[in-house]
């Protein structure tokens, strides 16, 4: 059974930075495209897109609200994803959650990814 696990969340003030990681067990982690999604508050239903990187960690792609902000980058020997996050804004706010696709895919499509972490809390300040 594949267990992702996020961390680094927590509040920043605006223009603030924070890495999250997301550590895997349980499968072959440098098999998989892995990927970062959010929910705002009172959205929950909804995950919206932030960066995906492949399983080599050879591409990567940002969602336009995030791009040249966030950066996201892999560990293949940690088993660990990171999502490195500059210049927050308070419309970052949002539960954080990784995915794992083992189809490798490369989406933006949340109901492509088999295994989900249960998210990390950031709240950005004004």
């Amino acid at each position: 059974q594949v267990q992702l696990v996020e961390s680094g969340g927590g509040l920043v003030q605006a223009g603030g930075s924070l890495r999250l990681s997301c550590a895997t067990t349980g499968g072959t982690f440098s098999t998989y495209d892995m990927a970062w999604f959010r929910q705002a508050s009172g959205k929950e239903r909804e995950f919206e897109f932030v960066s995906v990187i492949s399983w080599s960690g050879g591409r990567i792609y940002h969602a336009d609200s995030v791009k040249g902000r966030f950066t996201i980058s892999r560990d293949n020997a940690k088993n660990t994803m990171y999502l490195q996050m500059n210049s927050l804004k308070p419309e970052d706010t949002a539960v954080y959650v990784c995915a794992a696709d083992f189809n490798r895919r490369f989406s933006v499509v949340a109901r492509d990814y088999d295994y989900w972490g249960q998210g990390t809390q950031v709240t950005v300040s004004s």
